[in-house]
């Protein structure tokens, strides 16, 4: 063979080789929960919500069953270190569970009422009786200052603003549970996945297909979105990707209810439900 030909060949085999390294990708790390810490004592912990002002952790306690009226609900509080504070900050409540703050009010859901209590004071300020109410559970605020409200079992989301109480909307889908506002955007977990809402229009849309029931639900801002399924897994969902699954405790029967997520700290705090303890975990 020419020398001139093999010597061309030689190079183009190194140009190939060097066009191949170049493409290759490195596979993207998987996101992983790590335990940090946990806190015992609670009784049937529901839902956990981040107070920035006072850098506390507000943990609604059912106390007992989660729809009997026996005033044996509490709500506590925790510091990030996961060391209580005040394991009966506020007490005589029903079944708390889903919680949101605005400004200096925190908002619970307590079986078939709303109630706004002033942080600073620990004082109950106003409740609200939602007529025919089944299940009230989560809560989030809107940015104009709406409280939306899920009722699980009437498949219902109520509003207040202004002070008013109403109904916003009935939904076709089974168990709307976890809430999260994004703009004029409602999240809503259900059933069959993530539902999309739009609050000025009222425009309903299954954005994720992800059955089995969302109960904790925080969105990361890229798309993708935190959740619990109280069974006890937690994962990440995204529109047309699998789900990852970064917890999955439901074979030790240690449920995963409505957890909290600080993204500044990346820090998820995991209320156990019926296994009376909340565990924190770094995100990395």
């Amino acid at each position: 063979m020419n020398r001139t030909i093999i010597v061309m060949l030689g190079l183009s085999l190194i140009a190939c080789t060097s066009k191949g390294k170049k493409t290759k990708k490195t596979p993207e790390k998987a996101p992983t929960m790590v335990r940090v810490w946990d806190t015992k004592g609670f009784k049937v912990p529901e839902s956990v919500m981040y107070d920035p002002k006072s850098q506390l952790l507000f943990v609604s306690n059912i106390g007992g069953n989660p729809t009997q009226k026996n005033k044996n609900g509490f709500i506590a509080t925790v510091n990030l270190m996961g060391v209580t504070q005040n394991p009966f900050w506020l007490t005589g409540l029903n079944a708390p569970k889903g919680m949101g703050i605005l400004g200096e009010t925190l908002y619970v859901t307590d079986i078939d009422r709303v109630i706004a209590i002033n942080i600073p004071k620990a004082a109950i300020e106003k409740t609200w009786t939602v007529e025919g109410a089944k299940f009230l559970n989560d809560i989030a605020i809107g940015g104009d200052g709406s409280v939306f409200i899920t009722d699980m079992m009437a498949k219902k989301i109520h509003i207040i603003k202004g002070g008013q109480l109403d109904t916003f909307l009935v939904l076709q889908y089974d168990r709307p549970n976890g809430l999260f506002t994004t703009g004029s955007t409602l999240w809503v977990g259900t059933a069959l996945g993530l539902v999309k809402i739009d609050t000025r229009s009222k425009t309903i849309t299954l954005e994720i297909d992800h059955k089995g029931g969302i109960d904790g639900l925080k969105a990361l801002g890229d798309g993708g979105f935190l959740v619990s399924d109280w069974k006890g897994k937690v994962e990440i969902i995204k529109k047309g990707k699998a789900p990852v699954v970064l917890s999955d405790t439901s074979h030790e029967k240690i449920n995963a209810a409505d957890f909290e997520f600080i993204p500044q700290k990346n820090l998820i705090i995991v209320p156990t439900f019926f296994d009376n303890r909340i565990v924190a975990y770094q995100l990395r």
